[in-house]
């Protein structure tokens, strides 16, 4: 009976779904304004999607480690390890899948507005 546990629970360990690790490291008030600049850490696994969405203010993106993007035209594209991007305000992002085997991994720096939600969902 042990033996078909043990059996059982290795099954499940090599069929768990990993998630998508979002991790805040900082958050600061913007001087003189009515933003504020938030560092979060972001990892998605392959299997797992960002949806497409906006921010109230500018992202500034670093890819720590880049993977296969499948786009929802059903094409595919590489985003290096290395680069940077920057998503300008209220400009939908994103909508797209992790292929491959490689986890995506960025830092990502909001400057938003205060109070408002960091992302907003595009419908």
């Amino acid at each position: 009976m042990l033996r078909i546990v043990a059996l059982t629970l290795l099954a499940s360990a090599a069929t768990a779904h990993a998630e998508i690790v979002r991790k805040e490291l900082k958050r600061a008030d913007v001087a003189g304004t009515d933003m504020e600049a938030i560092e979060v850490y972001l990892e998605v696994p392959p299997g797992e999607s960002l949806p497409r969405h906006t921010h109230h203010g500018e992202e500034i993106v670093y890819v720590i480690q880049g993977a296969t993007l499948l786009l929802p035209d059903g094409s595919q594209r590489e985003l290096p390890t290395g680069i940077g991007v920057i998503n300008q305000r209220g400009v939908p992002h994103a909508g797209f899948k992790i292929g491959g085997d490689k986890t995506l991994k960025l830092i990502n720096v909001f400057v938003v507005d205060k109070g408002k939600p960091l992302t907003e969902i595009v419908k």
